[in-house]
This record gives structure tokens, C-alpha cells and sequence, in this order.
């Protein structure tokens, strides 16, 4: 039985001829390198009959070893056990050369202009799904029979109820630290109590509403991305439509029905945790009395803020549950892409969410509303 244990030797005769010997396995890969480095320049041929084991690990190290030297792995006998894998190994190396990263100006503007162009896509890719969605829900409202009730309720439940408890802590606290930032800032000025107009205005039109649709754009986009997505992965989504049921019927419109319903309830749940922060530091920081805070702010408090910002809600429900279905439909088959997809959703519809934000508060401010 031969020993397979003995570290790998090399020796080179006056022909430069090379002989090996040994194991050439991954456990010796820093002899076999240390071998290989004393080996002379002019190599003619080298003979790896005497080898005693070798795998990939030594194959691959050999053929570094040619490259390096510039002479053809042609030269290389091995035993007649050895051979399939060294011919196996040198068939799947890749000779191709390293794509060189471009650098200046032509190739920064390429990247920019590939960029735009995907994104452009996408933007394309969600009108055409809103389109889409708009005519299934038209067709909805004259077929009721399509509308799919417990897919609904279900939905509604996971979008809705189970973030309440997420919602209400984060809006209470972003509501509490509102109110102590304004004021530190107001009690230079003697005006400590109109931190309540500060944290009451501000959570009615703004954070109350995108605070939400920020916590549902990471919560809820990512889920329906990743649900969808590994439907589509397992090829669901296409065994539907040979059944001839239509996929938007099934899993897009249930999806952003309970999200157009519940984001409105949760916006009004981060609204009142907002003022409840703010009252919160009010009592215990600023020495305003609870009575004090609550009757300021019901002389302060305008209905047009409350109905501001609520009117944000469906919008934002509409684009989040949108860009969370796309991307899920948009998945092609492996887990890589149902994780690329769920990342593009979360990105997407946080970052529209902020953009549509923007210029609905200057449209209303606009407006004098």
C-alpha cells in the first residue's frame, strides 16, 4: 500500500526535466509552492508519473505554474489514473483576462448613463403596472365575484394588526425626542409652550404618515417581494396562469386593497403615539401640566392638518404595495434574485415614498392648505 502522507519533492535532471513526487494535495499547498518556486527557468518537460496522490488543488497550482513560466501544460505526464483529471481541470480553467475597470470621465458618465436608463425602466415597468392594476380593479368593481375576501382580511391582518405594536412605540418616541430638540431650542427664547404646535402640526401633516409608510416600506414591501418572489422562483406564478387564473387577481390586488385600508388606521395610531410623546415630555420635562398640554392643544389644533396628512396615506399604500408585487413578479427563478429583488423594493418605495412626500407638502403649502 502506498503512503500517502509523504509531503510533495521535487528534482530536476541535466535535461531540465522535472520530476515530482509525493502527495500534491490542498495540505501541502504551501510545499507544493515552495517546490515550484525552486524549480530553474528553463523548464523542457515535467513528469508527475511518481506522484503518490494529487487532486484539484495540485492540478490547479501546476497549471499556475505553466502560465507563469509561459510553457504549454501539454508538457506535463502524468499516470494514467491522473490524467482525466488534469484534462477535466484544464478544460474548465478560464484563459479569458480580467475585465480592466475603466476610470476618467467617458467611462464615469457610461456607468451614469446605464444607470438611468435601468432606472428609467423601472419607472416605465410601474406605470405600466399601475395601468394594469387599475384596469383588474376596474374589472373588479363590475365582477365582485373575482374579489378575493379572506386573501384580503388575511393581508389586512399581517399589513395592519401586527404592526401596530412597531408603529405606535416608534412614533411615540420620535414624537418625545420632537419635543425635547424644539424645546431646548424654544426655552432661549421663553417659548417653551409652543412645542406643542410644534410636535401637533408636525405629526399630523408629516411624521405621522411617512413615519409609517417608511416602518410598511421595510415591513410589508419586503414581505410581498419575498412571498411573490419565491412563488415565481418555484414557478407558481406560471402553473396560475395555466390554470387560467390571472396572477394580479390572485396575489397583487388582495395585497394593495389591505394596504390601502390599514395604512390610513396605522397613520391615525402614529399620529395620536406622536402627541402622546410629546405630551409625555411636556409633563415630566417642561413642567407643562397634562390639562395645560391638552387644552393648548385643542386651541392650537387645525382639522386641515389631520385631513393633510391622512390624505398621504393612500397614496403611499398604493406605491408601496405596487413596487413590493412588481419586484416579486419580477424575480427570474433563483434565490439571488429574490434577494436583489427584495433589497430593490425596500429602496424603491422608501425612496419614493420620501420624493412623493416632498412634493405633496410643497402642492399644499401651495394651495394654503
Amino acid at each position: 500500500m502506498r503512503d500517502d502522507s509523504r509531503p510533495p519533492s521535487l528534482e530536476t535532471d541535466a535535461q531540465a526535466r522535472l520530476r515530482l513526487s509525493g502527495s500534491w494535495t490542498l495540505a501541502y499547498a504551501t510545499e507544493m509552492g515552495d517546490c515550484l518556486r525552486e524549480a530553474p527557468d528553463a523548464v523542457q518537460e515535467v513528469d508527475a508519473t511518481q506522484l503518490v496522490r494529487r487532486d484539484s488543488a495540485g492540478v490547479l497550482l501546476l497549471l499556475r505554474f505553466a502560465r507563469r513560466r509561459g510553457i504549454e501544460f501539454d508538457v506535463f505526464r502524468f499516470n494514467q489514473d491522473h490524467v482525466a483529471l488534469a484534462e477535466a481541470i484544464e478544460d474548465v480553467a478560464d484563459d479569458r483576462p480580467r475585465k480592466r475597470r475603466e476610470y476618467g470621465v467617458a467611462a464615469a458618465l457610461a456607468r451614469l448613463g446605464f444607470a438611468v436608463y435601468d432606472n428609467w425602466k423601472e419607472v416605465v415597468a410601474l406605470v405600466g403596472f399601475l395601468g394594469e392594476n387599475l384596469l383588474k380593479f376596474g374589472r373588479l368593481l363590475l365582477q365582485p365575484r373575482r374579489f378575493r375576501l379572506t386573501a384580503t382580511v388575511y393581508h389586512m391582518e399581517q399589513v395592519g394588526l401586527d404592526a401596530v405594536p412597531l408603529v405606535f412605540l416608534l412614533s411615540y418616541l420620535v414624537g418625545a425626542v420632537i419635543a425635547f430638540l424644539g424645546a431646548n431650542i424654544l426655552r432661549d427664547f421663553g417659548a417653551e409652550i409652543y412645542v406643542v404646535e410644534l410636535v401637533s402640526i408636525s405629526f399630523l401633516r408629516e411624521f405621522g404618515v411617512l413615519l409609517t409608510a417608511i416602518i410598511l416600506a421595510g415591513r410589508t414591501a419586503s414581505a410581498f417581494t419575498a412571498q411573490i418572489g419565491a412563488m415565481k422562483a418555484r414557478e407558481e406564478v406560471d402553473a396560475l396562469r395555466t390554470l387560467g387564473m390571472d396572477p394580479i387577481d390572485l396575489l397583487v390586488l388582495p395585497r394593495v386593497v389591505a394596504l390601502v385600508l390599514m395604512l390610513p388606521l396605522l397613520t391615525f395610531i402614529a399620529m395620536v403615539a406622536g402627541l402622546l410623546g410629546g405630551l409625555t415630555v411636556g409633563a415630566f420635562n417642561l413642567d407643562i401640566p397634562p390639562q395645560a398640554y391638552l387644552a393648548r392643544m385643542d386651541a392650537t389644533m387645525e382639522l386641515r392638518h389631520f385631513l393633510v396628512g391622512l390624505a398621504k396615506a393612500p397614496v403611499f399604500a398604493v406605491v408601496i404595495g405596487l413596487i413590493g408585487c412588481l419586484e416579486g413578479l419580477q424575480v427570474e427563478g433563483t434565490a439571488q434574485s429574490v434577494g436583489e429583488r427584495t433589497t430593490s423594493s425596500v429602496v424603491q418605495a422608501i425612496s419614493l415614498v420620501i420624493v412623493i412626500d416632498a412634493f405633496m407638502a410643497l402642492w399644499f403649502m401651495q394651495m394654503g392648505i
